[in-house]
């Protein structure tokens, strides 16, 4: 049996992180968890470009053309969506999601969802690194990962047909 895993050294890696400025209190801390992860791992300041959307329902179409740009080995995705008193919530994080999806599976490079949806501030706060660690770091070793795997997957010779 061949097993293939993805590891956390980053070295040489390059890392897009495509942020929403919306509830910036909550994005801006996922992205210096984020960051950190990425230094931690072995990725230098250098090879990490951030790119800046008005609101997470936008974070998509930046995602999907960065990602498609062939520059990086990873592009993470940082966004904040807070319940509200309308239904406005359940349409941003669904269309929100499936944007990133779609991106991940048509992208040349691993993409990671670090967008919180949370029922309200304090919950986003608490995963934003105040209480429940930071899910900017744990979207950013889940792009390291994947990035890794994906390119362990690529060296894998075309499987033989029998005939």
């Amino acid at each position: 049996m061949n097993v293939y895993e993805g590891s956390l050294v980053a070295t040489g890696l390059k890392a897009a992180v495509v942020v929403a400025r919306f509830n910036s209190l909550i994005t801006e801390q996922l992205l210096e968890g984020a960051a950190d992860a990425l230094r931690r791992h072995g990725v230098k300041d250098a090879d990490v470009d951030v790119f800046r959307c008005p609101g997470t329902f936008e974070l998509p179409a930046l995602l999907r053309r960065v990602a498609a740009s062939g520059r990086y080995d990873m592009a993470i995705a940082l966004g904040a969506v807070i319940r509200g008193g309308t239904p406005h919530f359940e349409y941003v994080a669904a269309e929100t999601t499936k944007g990133v999806a779609q991106v991940s599976m048509e992208a040349g490079c691993a993409v990671a969802m670090g967008i919180l949806t949370c029922d309200t501030m304090e919950q986003a706060l608490e995963r934003a690194g105040v209480k429940a660690g930071n899910k900017g770091a744990e979207a950013a070793a889940a792009a390291i990962e994947q990035a890794n795997v994906l390119r362990e997957a690529g060296k894998l010779p075309p499987a033989r047909r029998v005939e």
